[in-house]
């Protein structure tokens, strides 16, 4: 047989390995030769090439274990490149994990496909934080595969519960914000609904958490070390983004022309992220993006010898997005976050305005198929930057530019702290988006011309809602900015939506008072209760006889009806003690310390800050430590044993932050060690807090504290994931308390302290009063040195007097200690306890984060879920 002829078949047409010439001799001899039929030939074949691969496509991986089996395996030898002998539990973990991405990535082109035929309008999520927490449980539970994935495994020598405990925490995120933007992104893939969320890829997180004589270190939280099998790399979906230069203005054909020219220029790459959603085939995306040189190095510098700034503008470019949050005490860490802030969003809008392009419609059409959602201040930039894209770009008037922006924009505000409503100095905001600064100027003057035609002649007026901050230096207010230039501005929670309106923003809320709505935060009982607490999951699912609670919180309403049954209070008990067991093991694990399970489980999880009082929790600790003490034997008997704990960051530049840090340790030291006291009391603080240790922490607690001052806390969104996994409250009249109050019912919470309305008042009047004598004798120990030394001591106590307690501490603390007392008569009787946390878990379906999305989207985005549906699902051998 002659080696250089080639056996052609329709095979090799399928694979598109053939020529045009020789597509031509394949239907010649099958009897098309006329040359005027070629065309209609290429055609057919081209047809039929996209009906085969559609028809390979279409079909989805294998659900059994044994094919699973083999995909593992494929990943292990043809994506890893190890052998059998050299495979060890993360190279096991990482092959499972691309193993559950390739199905993610099925549904995920398939429904993103979906979105885009329908012409649906689509929602963007734009937030600086998103923390997802470890995703490989979270994305087998959401597709429903994770006991065949579980036994898979089994069979190939691998535990999967170890295996996940391999995957590291990504560092997306630093707080509140973050786990919110992630329970939403899960809600809005569980319920159809078509949206992208959008945020930064940072290589290095807030920072790890290290404890070390008591005191907080901070180290680098390199998060991505070892990769990250979840995302997908984007180098077809790059942009450019444009820093510092100048603005000219051209006269063409008596119409003025506005270009931003010259300055920096750094590209934006692409990351997505796969965000399954529960028991649907829909797969939302999580786009981060990553800074890159629009070069890679300088090659002229280079061939000239200065090796060093070859890569300089390659180093400049990447530390862009390299870490989360950086130190913006200084003007340099102020402008990085402001460039962070822009190419964020810069990048995110170039992005929608492409995808908007391939419908080919009309520009004006944009605010039918975009809503885009700012997560806090944030990225208020891309307001005069949507403005810029649709004057400088599109050729838009100002009128019409702006009357679209606004509808397309809407603001939630997390908090009402004045530090975090951001203002940047317009000298800053001048020199690197010189274009930006001249909008903003425009937007406020036709705002204060508004302005002054409804309040005439009141300068405080136009002083108060100017976007321009009068002073030296003088400020953009950013919060003012995403007011203005939005269509609907929601607080998240009932309490803090009043605040926003009424503290925040009370000119704005007179002018436009339609424009402000609340939304209560939710959380998502996928992470919170599946993932987090499958003890209690299965008590749930057992009694009500399905699982659509997961997806229907409001059917956990029937479990009350259960309370009476003493079965079903045993079960509810042993999920408790199964969970207090498993943190209690962490704890031994750490501190080599064994706690009684049998005790009351205290726990305070949350950033450290003086308003959110883990001061007042320590101090109540410490009375409680020194009245034990001074107990004899007999009435020892009476104590209920505590277990206190403690997590959470303190910003690295937050001073008194971490000197409450230091405090808590000491008393731990001490506490911990005292024989005297036995078992009655333990204190722990756990380092580096993020969404696995909560994992571990949440079911497990009797007691959480929400002692926020009052007014301080928009809406917290622990308080609810501890409900729900069946601890009981301690807190004050702030944020979600009050509305979670409202839901389970006085009984079943635990409420102290002066109400917002007081705490004005309180500070307003300044007026001094005697201390509780118990706070003067924890304030005498602590001066003594019994914790920690005079370094530290002495800027905490001199918070605790009258007139320096802002936070409102020393007027808090006895009603404090008496809501303890009362926690600790409740529990000893631990039926009517557990009755307690049932009735609670029951009223809790509020604050599901599916209630929450759907709110912004009837109430905001007015967008309609969009289910994908394969008319016919098929599966590869």
């Amino acid at each position: 047989m002659d080696k250089n002829k080639r056996t052609l078949s329709f095979q090799d047409l399928a694979k598109g390995t053939i020529s045009p010439s020789e597509n031509r001799f394949l239907y010649s001899v099958s009897g098309t030769t006329s040359p005027q039929d070629w065309n209609t030939v290429e055609e057919d074949e081209q047809s039929r090439r996209k009906s085969l691969l559609y028809s390979l496509m279409s079909q989805y991986l294998s659900r059994d274990v044994s094919s699973i089996e083999r995909y593992i395996v494929d990943h292990v030898e043809h994506t890893l490149a190890r052998t059998r002998f050299n495979f060890d539990k993360f190279d096991a973990y990482l092959a499972t994990a691309l193993s559950v991405r390739d199905r993610l990535i099925e549904s995920w082109n398939d429904t993103q496909q979906y979105f885009t035929e329908a012409g649906v309008k689509r929602a963007y999520y734009l937030s600086m934080e998103f923390l997802m927490g470890r995703q490989l449980q979270n994305a087998l539970i959401n597709l429903g595969i994770h006991d065949q994935y579980r036994e898979a495994l089994k069979e190939l020598g691998f535990e999967l519960s170890i295996l996940e405990d391999e995957e590291p925490e990504p560092g997306l995120g630093n707080g509140g914000l973050g786990r919110l933007a992630a329970c939403y992104m899960d809600s809005l893939a569980t319920l159809n609904y078509p949206v992208w969320g959008y945020g930064i890829r940072y290589q290095y997180g807030m920072f790890e958490q290290k404890i070390k004589d008591g005191n907080q270190i901070e180290i680098p939280d390199f998060w991505l070390a070892k990769g990250n099998p979840w995302e997908m790399q984007r180098l077809d979906v790059t942009y450019p983004v444009q820093f510092y230069g100048h603005v000219s203005v051209t006269n063409k054909d008596g119409k003025l022309q506005v270009r931003w020219e010259g300055g920096q220029m750094v590209r934006a790459i692409a990351y997505d992220i796969p965000i399954p959603g529960f028991d649907t085939y829909n797969v939302l995306n999580l786009r981060l993006w990553s800074s890159s040189p629009p070069e890679e190095f300088d090659l002229e510098a280079f061939n000239r010898g200065d090796y060093f700034s070859s890569i300089g503008e390659k180093q400049l470019a990447e530390k862009l997005t390299s870490v989360l949050y950086p130190n913006d005490s200084t003007e340099a860490g102020k402008e990085l976050r402001l460039k962070q802030q822009y190419f964020f969003v810069s990048a995110t809008l170039q992005d929608i305005m492409r995808r908007f392009k391939k419908l080919q419609l009309p520009i004006q059409q944009l605010v039918n198929k975009a809503a885009i959602q700012l997560n806090d201040t944030h990225p208020t930039i891309a307001i005069p930057e949507l403005l810029r894209l649709l004057i400088d770009k599109e050729g838009l008037g100002w009128e019409e530019a702006w009357d679209w922006t606004v509808q397309i924009f809407s603001y939630t505000n997390h908090t009402v702290l004045p530090e975090a409503l951001e203002k940047w100095p317009v000298t800053l905001m001048e020199r690197l988006l010189p274009r930006h600064m001249q909008i903003i100027y425009e937007i406020n003057r036709r705002h204060l011309e508004w302005v002054s035609q409804m309040f005439p002649g009141d300068e405080k007026i136009l002083e108060s809602v100017s976007l321009i901050e009068d002073g030296f230096p003088k400020m953009v207010r950013m919060a003012s900015l995403a007011v203005v230039g939005s269509h609907r501005v929601n607080g998240v929670a009932a309490l803090h939506s009043e605040l926003v309106k009424k503290q925040l923003f009370p000119h704005f809320a007179v002018m436009t008072p339609d424009k402000f709505l609340n939304i209560t935060n939710g959380v998502t009982p996928r992470r919170w209760i599946v993932v987090a607490n499958p003890a209690l999951s299965a008590v749930f699912t057992r009694w009500l006889e399905t699982d659509d609670w997961i997806t229907d919180t409001r059917l956990l309403n029937q479990l009350e009806q259960f309370q009476k049954h003493d079965d079903f209070i045993r079960e509810i008990e042993e999920a408790k003690r199964s969970n207090k067991q498993r943190l209690a093991m962490r704890i031994s694990q750490q501190f080599g310390i064994q706690v009684d399970n049998n005790a009351l489980f205290d726990i305070q999880v949350k950033r450290i800050h003086e308003y959110k009082r883990q001061l007042l929790n320590i101090l109540g600790v410490i009375h409680r430590y020194l009245f034990i003490k001074q107990l004899d034997t007999e009435k020892r008997k009476y104590v209920v044993p505590r277990v206190v704990v403690f997590a959470g960051k303190a910003a690295a530049s937050y001073a008194q932050a971490k000197r409450i840090i230091r405090l808590i340790n000491g008393v731990s030291s001490v506490v911990n060690n005292d024989p005297s006291i036995d078992d009655l009391l333990k204190v722990f603080f756990l380092p580096n807090y993020n969404v696995s240790l909560a994992e571990d922490i949440i079911p497990a607690s009797d007691i959480s504290q929400h002692i926020s001052t009052a007014g301080m806390e928009a809406s917290g969104t622990s308080n609810m994931k501890f409900v729900m996994n069946g601890g009981l409250i301690l807190g004050t009249m702030d944020g979600a308390n009050i509305e979670i109050l409202q839901n389970i019912g006085n009984e079943n919470i635990f409420i102290f302290g002066l109400n917002s309305d007081q705490v004005l008042d309180a500070r307003r009047s300044n007026e001094e009063f005697p201390l509780d004598p118990r706070l003067e004798k924890v304030k005498q120990t602590i001066a003594d040195g019994t914790f920690c030394n005079q370094k530290v001591a002495e800027p905490i106590l001199s918070c605790l007097v009258p007139k320096n307690d802002f936070y409102m501490i020393c007027r808090d603390f006895p009603s404090y200690l008496e809501a303890q007392d009362a926690i600790d008569e409740a529990f000893k009787d631990k039926k009517e306890w557990t009755k307690k946390t049932i009735r609670s878990m029951a009223r809790m379906y509020y604050f599901s984060s599916d209630r929450a999305v759907e709110e912004y989207a009837q109430k905001i985005w007015n967008i309609e879920p969009a289910p994908f549906i394969p008319s016919t699902i098929s599966f590869k051998d």
